[in-house]
């Protein structure tokens, strides 16, 4: 448990940093030249990773359905809403409604038992923590809001 603890805190750091780094390319390149990068990068290295950790198994699929392809297609999605909200709401904004938006769909396939994923129970403790980690968001963004305008009021009130 340590371990898959460790791991998802180092997912999402890295996928913070790929955030800022898709963000910043989007400035210079644009969104498609952005997507396509970060996903040919993302193949390359999973490629290479791939032949060196599992060799010729790399290519072993077991039986594979063919609806677990369009996993490639999600990533555009992803990779072009992500970068978009990010340049529109900025990082910290994006993220917070990006991890809250991905545990709700979470929960809900798994308490459905969608996507050939054990059906677990929903329980009202898995709503309020979804309600809790909403109230944050909103707490963060609001305070923002008012920040900004204690800011505004200082800035006039210092011109008079």
């Amino acid at each position: 448990m340590l371990y898959g603890l460790i791991l998802s805190l180092i997912a999402g750091s890295l996928i913070g940093l790929q955030n800022i780094f898709n963000s910043k390319v989007n400035e210079r390149a644009g969104i498609w030249v952005t997507t396509t990068f970060v996903l040919g990068m993302g193949f390359l290295a999973s490629f290479g990773m791939g032949l060196l950790f599992e060799g010729k198994e790399l290519f072993v699929l077991h039986n594979m359905k063919n609806w677990y392809w369009i996993s490639g297609i999600v990533g555009v999605g992803v990779v072009f809403c992500l970068t978009n909200s990010t340049k529109i709401l900025g990082p910290t904004y994006a993220i917070s409604i990006v991890l809250t938006s991905q545990l709700l769909f979470a929960m809900l396939f798994d308490s459905m038992g969608w996507l050939g994923l054990e059906k677990v129970p929903f329980s009202s403790k898995h709503l309020i923590g979804v309600l809790l980690i909403i109230s944050g968001i909103l707490i963060f963004k609001l305070s923002g809001i008012s920040m900004k305008r204690i800011k505004l009021v200082k800035n006039q009130s210092s011109k008079i």
